[in-house]
């Protein structure tokens, strides 16, 4: 269970809580605290932390929208950057087939799995970053016998370069952009407002219903913002139909 789906969790019991528990106890106050001058600073305030929350919810919106707009950007582009490496061997001649073979099979790699962090892909782990070198590798064994096979070679390792920067760019993108602590004062503004709508609230199945509905509904919304922040994993994911067109070009 990813920590998406826990907070998520976390959030939505505590706000049932907060208005539950509030509906509750309203009963079991003093007098003086359930007085109409009570009630209205109640809803004042909680108007407040209503209108910034919803300045800062769309803020987490826009936020990770760009986030996953960035790296499905830059997965088109390691792929667009796969393609046109594996078209400059391919124009190199025969002695170029290991290193394609190379290529095709990093791709293959990627590809035997959902891509997640921990997805060759973009993981730095090793044994991706040897799949990687090994191109670079069988790029630089090429021995250029004349200039039009040496600007080929050159030209193929420019491209490789930028194939590696590609991928760190990935690596570094993938963990997501909004802080914790926002994450933190936005969930216990919520349960302010939500402890503000069980005051005072009747005590019936509908409110009740209500209270669970609307906290389901938020803390679901929360999750797929969250989710949509780190697009290697969970529910919404970067599509790895590039790859998988990079992939068709290099077997074709």
């Amino acid at each position: 269970m990813t920590r998406e789906v826990l907070l998520a969790g976390l959030v939505c019991v505590c706000l049932l809580v907060a208005s539950i528990g509030t509906m509750l106890t309203y009963s079991k106050l003093p007098v003086h605290h359930r007085q109409d001058d009570t009630n209205t600073v109640v809803r004042l305030v909680a108007n407040i932390f209503v209108v910034m929350t919803s300045l800062v919810f769309g803020l987490m919106i826009n936020s990770s929208k760009n986030t996953f707009q960035g790296i499905d950007d830059h997965v088109h582009a390691f792929s667009t950057q796969i393609i046109i490496l594996d078209r400059t061997l391919r124009t190199y001649g025969l002695e170029a087939n290991e290193t394609k073979a190379r290529l095709e099979a990093y791709v293959e790699r990627a590809l035997q799995q959902p891509i997640r962090i921990d997805d060759p892909l973009v993981r730095g782990d090793r044994a991706s970053e040897q799949a990687l070198n090994e191109i670079g590798n069988s790029l630089a064994l090429l021995n250029p016998t004349d200039p039009g096979h040496l600007a080929l070679w050159t030209e193929a390792r420019q491209q490789y370069q930028q194939l590696v920067e590609q991928r760190w760019i990935l690596v570094e993108q993938s963990e997501g952009v909004i802080p914790r602590p926002l994450i933190t004062m936005l969930a216990a503004w919520l349960v302010l407002i939500f402890a503000s709508f069980g005051y005072r609230a009747p005590r019936n199945i509908i409110v009740v219903s209500m209270f669970v509905i609307s906290a389901l509904l938020i803390s679901a919304s929360l999750y797929l913002v969250l989710d949509m922040d780190i697009p290697f994993t969970g529910l919404i994911q970067i599509s790895d139909a590039p790859l998988q067109r990079a992939l068709a070009e290099i077997q074709r």
